[in-house]
């Protein structure tokens, strides 16, 4: 007897099998979804590292192919050295140029201050005046470069723009000192200046206010130039008194003296310094005192051969008689 199928088995058989389909094709669809949103992701991530990458390289350039040189190594503060060096022998187109190489290479304040100091050595003002600007204007408490200016102004007899010139280099080097500057060079030039301006008082305060600096060395240019201001101010004792003082600086300083034309250069200062003693104590009617000059300028011009020197003093002495 043939066995009949239940219909509600079947059906049920049928509902099981359709499910299976069903979640056969989703699990299918499901799969692929992951497999393209992985992919997505994937490429994401490594387009940003691909980036970041570029961006790094931009930023740090790799140096295996770079060359290093040792001009390269050089900075411009070893270029400002090397022209000290080359100014100290004379050799001074060789340091301009070094000079030139720091000033490309934004050096500082000083690197134009000293190369308008080569400038002038060589004559050339005007682009010696334009560094020293340059120099003031790149640093306003730069002391040398005032000073320097004022030392090219001098030369041009431009003496107002000079004495306003050291002004500033006092007031700068009381604020930021430079160790190539004293105070008591800076209160000698503006005393030189102002006794070529004929502010008599004002060159013999700037005058003793040098003398009165512990550092730096004495010069008897200043005692003699002191004593021109003491003599227009009719002051004929402290005259004569920083003229012997003169004299004596140059006795204790001659023996150190670089060369025999300084050694000479300076006897003759003193010989001149004899002869202004003597006509101040002749005028003072201090007739022996100033024959003692006179004797010993005599003995100075015979020294030096010099014959015009020794004749014209021989007959002032002669006067005395």
């Amino acid at each position: 007897m043939k066995k009949t199928k239940n219909p509600k088995k079947i059906k049920a058989i049928a509902v099981a099998q359709a499910t299976k389909e069903s979640c056969c094709s989703a699990t299918s669809v499901w799969s692929w979804t992951i497999y393209v949103y992985w992919f997505i992701i994937l490429f994401f991530i490594a387009a940003t590292f691909y980036i970041l990458g570029r961006s790094h390289e931009f930023l740090h350039p790799s140096t295996q192919n770079v060359i290093i040189t040792e001009e390269a190594l050089i900075q411009p503060a070893d270029y400002v050295n090397s022209a000290k060096e080359k100014l100290q022998i004379g050799n001074v187109d060789d340091a301009i140029s070094d000079l030139d190489t720091a000033i490309d290479g934004n050096a500082t304040s000083g690197a134009y201050a000293l190369r308008g100091e080569a400038y002038m050595q060589i004559g050339n003002y005007q682009k010696a005046l334009e560094d020293f600007d340059s120099a003031i204007e790149k640093d306003s408490m730069n002391a040398v470069a005032f000073y320097d200016r004022a030392l090219l102004n001098a030369r041009l007899e431009n003496y107002d723009a000079a004495l306003n010139d050291v002004n500033n280099a006092l007031a700068a080097q009381s604020m930021k000192p430079s160790e190539s500057l004293s105070m008591r060079d800076l209160y000698a030039k503006r005393g030189q200046l102002n006794l070529w301006l004929k502010n008599w008082q004002g060159a013999v305060a700037d005058y003793t206010n040098s003398l009165a600096r512990a550092e730096g060395t004495v010069s008897a240019d200043v005692y003699a130039e002191r004593a021109e201001a003491y003599t227009a101010l009719g002051d004929y004792e402290n005259a004569v008194n920083d003229y012997t003082t003169a004299v004596r600086v140059i006795s204790e300083q001659i023996q150190a003296a670089p060369n025999q034309d300084e050694r000479e250069k300076q006897s003759s200062n003193a010989m001149s310094y004899f002869e202004k003693s003597a006509a101040l104590n002749f005028k003072m009617g201090n007739n022996d005192a100033a024959r003692n000059d006179l004797e010993s300028a005599f003995a100075l011009a015979v020294a030096l051969d010099d014959n015009d020197s020794a004749d014209r003093i021989q007959k002032l002495l002669s006067d005395l008689d």
